[in-house]
């Protein structure tokens, strides 16, 4: 049975830095991509980042760009997600999920993932 569970998030400035982890198990085979979601209280599902077991390719939201950086860990089985230069607009219960798909840059934000694990919750204030 795949399990995923995101741990990390707590309260920052504005400005500040926080590091999100997803933990990963029971799936043993590849291909596979774990992405990074976020959701606002009032509104909806904003696709963050993926990053695809292929190659290492990796995506993200334009509003992420530049800020954020995902990575991977195999020997852990785990996903990271470097947050920096926090904004208010960042806020929100952030959680990862996965599937085995060959994703593309157009694909990893549409795809409705296999499995989701619970968030952890990101507050940044002004």
């Amino acid at each position: 049975e795949v399990q995923l569970q995101a741990s990390g998030g707590g309260l920052v400035q504005a400005g500040g830095s926080l590091r999100l982890s997803c933990a990963a198990s029971g799936f043993t085979f590849d291909p596979y991509a774990i992405a990074w979601f976020r959701q606002a209280p009032g509104k909806e599902r904003e696709a963050v980042s993926c990053i695809s077991s292929i190659d290492g390719s990796t995506f993200y939201a334009d509003s992420v760009k530049g800020r954020f950086t995902i990575s991977a860990d195999s020997a852990k089985n785990r996903v990271y997600l470097q947050m920096n230069n926090l904004r208010p607009e960042d806020t929100g219960v952030y959680y990862c999920a996965l599937d085995h798909v060959i994703i593309t840059a157009t694909s990893w934000r549409l795809l409705r993932y296999a499995y989701r694990g619970q968030g952890t919750l990101v507050t940044v204030s002004s």
